[in-house]
């Protein structure tokens, strides 16, 4: 496949802060990039707007509703047969009942200990921008 049909995947994020924690969750087992960690969130389906791709993710992955709020971070990582889009957004969480629904695991992390957990190369790439690294 040359470069000129690669795929763009567009992903959808959310950065959830509570004080002074990240919610962070843990790809599954049987997943691409398999238990690797990234912010919640999930591929952008066509129509779809970017507030509404991501408050049905996290209702399929958490059990959570949330409100969208500004895009804090955009990064195009190309991997093997695709490109992922990668469009983090500021989000607040409407209700504290959360679920490992579809996803292995979640934590809550300092920004200092994302060191610690193996990220997806795109949450990596997003880190690094916001990190100002």
């Amino acid at each position: 496949m040359s470069d000129g049909e690669r795929r763009t995947i567009r992903v959808v994020a959310a950065m959830v802060e509570r004080s002074g924690r990240y919610l962070i969750t843990q790809r599954r087992p049987t997943a691409v990039l398999p238990l690797l960690w990234e912010f919640p969130g999930g591929r952008a389906e066509s129509g779809e707007t970017d507030a509404q791709a991501l408050r049905r993710e996290m209702r399929h992955r958490l059990g959570v509703d949330v409100e969208v709020g500004s895009l804090i971070s955009n990064v195009s990582h190309p991997y093997d047969h695709y490109t992922v889009e990668l469009q983090l957004y500021e989000c607040r969480l409407l209700s504290e009942e959360l679920r490992a629904v579809n996803v292995h695991a979640y934590r809550w992390v300092a920004s200092s200990e994302f060191d610690q957990y193996p990220f997806t190369p795109a949450d990596d790439a997003s880190m690094a921008k916001l990190l100002g690294e």
